[in-house]
């Protein structure tokens, strides 16, 4: 009881709550100190933001942990000299004189792996993309470029050569994203179609309008090799992102949610967005070159619900030709007695499809694998399934 009393006398004695008027007499202090650091922290991550949204207008693709170590290695130089993309577009030698020439910027790119006896097929297949600003890239898988420059075209084209080398291995090496990060749409297509029924300007247009981030023209019901009904035109369309079909393991409805009922393109003539292809580009494996299996994984690359970014258009469509190049020889005569003696084991075109065969069952296995070990990763389609 004695320790209660003293204890309120101290309370209320002056000089016992002198504390309390020390405090009292700090708060505007407190109050303006805080006021200054919160200043600070506001004005420090304002600039850090802009400084930010600076960098990926410079440099668009650069972010992430891995982008900081990779600048931490040009520290060497000084930072407004680094250019750290690239692009396709050929530059002049000289600007002045009678044989000076104007390089006019391309606004999207057409990428076909090419091989010389396709020669007059990819021709008309680049007359069509000529007039609507595109750059053209000729991978050429056999070795033979001079064969080409009987075309006048061809002497504006970028021409990339590998021998043997599938579409996907060019791509992945040659069309990083900040390479090709100027162009609004990337065509990546095989050199057997047909495009009499094809116009790439009203093609773009219809993707635009609805959206599309990944895309192809639908396929001539007469085209040799169709594999999914899907891709198959239908004559009253302008687009379709969906089929219905329910014939043996294939049950496509309007419940399906993936490949190959929707959300799914083909691999003969994809076209891409730019931010569809930096995806897709990191996508592609770098050892794995025939791209099997992948088709019905670059959904996950379209910018949002694949059942509303991926189609395939009906207005403007292509002929699969189906023809099989990749892996010949090149020409050469061969005598009757050499060609008896031939092993069986040495038709490429068994080896290939064997080869693509297990790269699919890889490619699978890595996805499996990833998906299981990627703690942080949340499958997109499953929560555009709820919405």
């Amino acid at each position: 009881m004695r320790d209660f009393k003293a204890w309120r006398k101290k309370l209320d004695h002056p000089d016992g709550g002198g504390n309390t008027l020390k405090m009292k007499r700090q708060l505007p202090f407190m109050g303006a100190a805080c006021v200054v650091m919160l200043f600070i922290v506001y004005r420090t991550t304002n600039y850090q933001y802009q400084q930010t949204e600076m960098e990926e207008k410079r440099d668009p693709f650069d972010t992430g942990e891995g982008a900081e170590r990779d600048y931490r290695k040009l520290n060497d130089l000084p930072r407004g000299i680094i250019e750290a993309r690239s692009d396709l577009e050929r530059k002049p030698l000289w600007t002045s004189g009678s044989n000076s020439k104007s390089y006019a910027t391309h606004s999207n790119l057409l990428a076909i792996a090419a091989g010389i006896k396709q020669k007059n097929n990819v021709n008309t297949m680049v007359q069509k993309f000529l007039p609507e600003n595109f750059t053209v890239v000729l991978f050429h898988y056999d070795g033979n470029v001079d064969g080409w420059f009987s075309f006048g075209w061809a002497h504006d084209a970028i021409h990339i050569v590998a021998q043997n080398q599938t579409k996907w291995w060019f791509a992945k090496r040659f069309l990083h994203p900040n390479i090709v990060s100027i162009y609004d749409y990337i065509f990546l297509w095989d050199e057997d179609l047909g495009v009499e029924h094809f116009d790439p300007q009203r093609y773009l247009d219809i993707v635009r309008s609805e959206g599309l981030e990944i895309s192809q023209p639908a396929l001539d019901p007469k085209s040799q090799d169709i594999h999914h009904r899907i891709t198959v035109r239908r004559r009253t369309n302008i687009f379709h992102r969906r089929v219905y079909e329910n014939r043996g393991s294939t049950n496509c409805s309007n419940e399906s949610t993936g490949p190959p009922c929707t959300g799914f393109i083909e691999g003969m003539a994809p076209v891409f967005s730019r931010a569809a292809w930096y995806c897709a580009w990191h996508l592609i494996q770098n050892d794995l070159v025939h791209g099997w299996g992948m088709d019905m994984k670059l959904g996950y690359c379209a910018q949002g619900d694949r059942r509303e970014k991926v189609g395939v258009v009906d207005r403007e469509y292509i002929f699969h030709k189906g023809i099989q190049t990749l892996g010949e020889t090149p020409s050469r005569k061969v005598s009757p007695d050499r060609r008896q003696q031939r092993h069986p084991s040495l038709d490429t075109r068994t080896e290939i499809r064997r080869q693509s065969t297990h790269e699919l069952q890889i490619f699978e296995e890595r996805w499996a694998k990833a998906v299981r070990e990627d703690e942080d990763w949340v499958d997109p389609t499953v929560t555009f399934r709820k919405n």
